[in-house]
């Protein structure tokens, strides 16, 4: 009996344990939370709230939009305290959420007005009485959204951009599924060394179609936002506004590469060229060689290489194969990555080819066409040289042998000179 009391006294024992005592430990815990809770909301006796007034404004810069606030009511009268404010934006180009620390009450940002602009804020509170260290409030968030304008369906696709050899940019596009008869599109751009929008200053157009913008190198803004919007008119009424936010330098395309040149020597094929034309700093490139080699037995091989040009090098030298039949090369640059984020490859030059086993018959012919050239020319040297010496000598002989006749005719005149008649 007494051993089944202790039984049911070490069940209610673990009975307790299991049930009461996980109870009264979520019940500490929930009270510990909302102590930590409360002091990140307050300091030095006053609530830590929110930014007020929280306002976004659009001054009709295409997309860049200025965030206004005050300061909470509940720190107006605080003193000797340092009020920061933390910012936080999504941003929809990039997708994901920028962040930004200020005391200031206002700060501008970039966005996509086709979609939800969003905000988040809450203030940061350092005093003495926070023994130096700095209480955050709790956060709210802004959500504006702007109302599209214009006929469904009639927004402009495929926007593109190139930002040819840093002389000229053009944007394209073509037009949205739904387009009514005598449209008419309009591009309007803007960027921070502006006072206003502008209108396109040459538009591109197609069979009496507006289907693009051309902007002279005066006209942009490198290393910073540069808006554009483009909407349109006609007479069923207003066409779908699309916003766009670039940065000119990482839409840059160099122009062809040019002199491209290869050589062989030593068992190396060497490839030289000359940076291609344009506005483009030499130091800003970097280049992509192809190489196709046709082997004697009918394969080919291709290869690829990028050089990073750190070191201005407009060379590459390629080790010869010891069956290559013929080797072809092609040259392209791009901007790289110490002058922007991105860009596009330029076209690919020209092709420029080597062909090995003619380079060696032609070598050959012509050092047996030199061979033989200089064997002719020797000897007709030597026979002219030959003659005069035997014309000389007959010349002197024939002098000897008159003056040698003249000679007797004077001594014995008259017996003698019937002999050397």
């Amino acid at each position: 009996m007494e051993g089944k009391k202790m039984g049911d006294c070490i069940q209610i024992k673990n009975m307790f344990l299991r049930n009461i005592v996980p109870v009264w430990l979520s019940a500490f815990t929930l009270l510990l939370l909302t102590q930590v809770s409360t002091s990140e909301v307050t300091a030095c006796g006053v609530a830590v709230d929110p930014p007020a007034d929280i306002e976004i404004k659009d001054s009709g810069f295409l997309g860049y939009l200025s965030i206004h606030w005050t300061r909470p009511a509940s720190l107006q009268n605080l003193t000797d305290c340092r009020v920061r404010y933390q910012l936080q934006y999504y941003d929809t180009y990039e997708e994901h959420w920028r962040s930004v620390r200020t005391v200031k009450l206002t700060y501008a940002a970039q966005f996509d007005l086709e979609k939800p602009v969003k905000v988040r804020m809450l203030t940061m509170l350092k005093c003495a009485c926070t023994n130096g260290t700095e209480v955050q409030g709790e956060e709210t968030e802004k959500v504006y959204t702007p109302e599209p304008t214009g006929m469904a369906g009639s927004r402009i696709r495929d926007f593109h951009c190139v930002y040819y050899g840093k002389e000229y940019m053009e944007c394209t596009w073509e037009s949205g599924p739904v387009q009514p008869p005598n449209s008419q599109h309009y591009l309007y751009y803007w960027h921070r060394e502006m006072e206003e929008t502008k209108e396109c200053p040459e538009y591109i157009v197609l069979s009496e179609v507006r289907r693009g913008c051309r902007f002279p190198r005066e006209s942009l803004l490198e290393f910073s936002k540069f808006n554009m919007c483009v909407n349109g008119s006609s007479p069923a009424g207003s066409l779908r506004t699309a916003y766009f936010s670039i940065e000119v330098q990482n839409h840059a395309k160099p122009a062809v590469v040019s002199s491209v040149h290869v050589s062989e020597m030593d068992g190396l094929l060497k490839l030289a060229w000359l940076p291609p034309s344009g506005l483009v700093p030499e130091h800003c490139l970097e280049y992509e060689i192809e190489s196709h080699t046709l082997m004697a037995n009918g394969k080919e091989k291709q290869q690829r290489k990028v050089l990073e040009n750190v070191v201005l090098d407009t060379s590459y030298e390629l080790q010869k194969e010891a069956e290559s039949k013929k080797t072809c090369f092609q040259v392209r640059s791009k901007v790289n990555m110490y002058c922007a984020d991105k860009g596009f490859w330029s076209d690919w030059s020209q092709t420029k080819c080597i062909e090995a086993k003619e380079i060696s018959i032609w070598n050959h012919l012509s050092l047996v066409g030199l061979i033989v050239a200089g064997g002719i020319i020797v000897l007709c040297l030597s026979l002219w040289i030959l003659k005069k010496i035997c014309i000389k000598n007959n010349s002197k002989k024939d002098a000897l042998y008159t003056l040698y006749k003249q000679k007797v005719n004077e001594t014995v005149p008259g017996i003698l000179s019937p002999i050397f008649k």
